[in-house]
């Protein structure tokens, strides 16, 4: 029997690409660790040249998720930050970047620091208002710049949860001429496929649902077109120094492959909990795009397949001080940054992001896992009350 032209994502993810070693039979591929690759007789290249440029295990895991994210091509970097800052690197000063006012604040301070020693012109826009991101783009336009603008959004922000719709940006920044790159870390394309939702890029802080066991560094972008733009990237990621490291893009690939049962759960569990504690006499609100209640439900329901994500926040009633202490008392909960591994997080975000941060004091971020969701409600209602 031959295996079908077009699997389902799933089938891709489980079987690793389906690959099988021509010579072994190995269902695994091995980890290429060689730094340096030869030259045939007349010294041209024989596949590879020098693993700062790229590698055999890195391909092997670029064209997976080439695939999974109906992309032309996708470049693996040593860590989400790293692919952001090589994206960013291909601009040019007088170039415009457009993004939420709230986002992770790694990528808004990398923006912050190019728009202050670079002269890129960055504007922010309130991602709960309807228009904002339109207007950003019609003030950018009448700066007069003849730059190139680049909108840079996360379906969900993070850690408030508002909804962004790809296909509403995806439309405002092309008649704007301007390019659409997604930060879809929270939102693994086993639930969202930017690109298919007019996406030019599509992110992923792969130590993250990716990979999903906090065992591993990694970024990627995928992108729509091997144009100028993708060359200049991959040229930004040589220099830079930015590729993943063999036994990384190992890891990933092996955390891959469960992705989407992983998701799965954890888009269940993330579900229980916040139906659980939408009402709770000791919170203010849940941020969840799942319920019903939440401003931004009709367009994830739209945009999400398969569930609504396993982030949530919860407002704490009472200050900052409360709020930590909520995080402290969990048993189940580990207090740590991250999110989309296995294990459930909580994190108080404005005390990680620093004096700085836009987020409300008394907000704290989970990262719900793969865990029975009776146990992870019991843990939180201990540590509220």
């Amino acid at each position: 029997m031959t295996p079908p032209d077009d699997p389902a994502l799933d089938t891709l993810l489980a079987r690793g690409g389906d690959y099988i070693d021509p010579e072994t039979g190995a269902i695994v591929p091995p980890i290429h660790t060689s730094t340096t690759y030869a030259r045939d007789r007349n010294y041209d290249p024989i596949g590879y040249l020098y693993a700062r440029n790229s590698h055999p295990t890195a391909q092997q895991v670029e064209e997976v998720l080439a695939s999974i994210e109906g992309a032309r091509a996708a470049l693996l970097f040593a860590s989400g930050l790293a692919g952001v800052s090589a994206f960013f690197e291909t601009l040019r000063a007088g170039d415009r970047v457009i993004a939420p006012r709230i986002m992770y604040y790694g990528a808004a301070k990398w923006l912050q620091r190019l728009a202050e020693r670079r002269g890129i012109d960055l504007r922010f826009f309130d991602a709960t208002e309807s228009g904002a991101l339109v207007g950003a783009l019609e003030s950018s336009a009448d700066a007069g710049s003849k730059g190139q603008t680049a909108v840079w959004i996360e379906p969900l922000v993070n850690p408030t949860w508002d909804v962004i719709d790809i296909r509403a940006a995806a439309r405002a920044a092309k008649s704007a001429g301007a390019i659409l790159a997604v930060d879809a870390t929270v939102t693994p394309p086993v639930g969202l496929r930017a690109l298919d939702a007019g996406a030019d890029f599509v992110f992923h802080s792969a130590t993250k649902y990716l990979a999903g066991h906090s065992d591993v560094t990694a970024g990627v972008i995928a992108g729509r077109d091997d144009d100028e733009r993708w060359q200049d990237l991959l040229l930004a990621r040589t220099l830079m120094g930015g590729v993943i490291g063999p036994f990384e893009a190992w890891l990933l690939l092996r955390g891959m492959r469960t992705l989407h049962l992983r998701y799965a759960r954890q888009c269940e569990n993330a579900m229980a909990i916040a139906q659980h504690f939408k009402a709770h006499p000791r919170l203010e609100r849940v941020l969840y795009p799942g319920l019903a209640e939440h401003p931004g439900h009709a367009i994830a329901k739209e945009q999400m397949k398969g569930g609504f994500g396993g982030m949530l926040s919860l407002l704490v009633r009472g200050d900052a001080l409360a709020a930590q202490r909520v995080a402290t008392r969990t048993s189940l909960f580990v207090p740590a940054t991250s999110l989309g591994g296995v294990e459930s997080l909580i994190e108080h975000r404005a005390s990680v992001e620093g004096p700085q941060s836009l987020v409300p004091g008394n907000l704290l971020r989970l990262s719900v896992g793969i865990e029975r969701a009776e146990d992870l409600i019991a843990d939180l209602e201990r540590a509220l009350t």
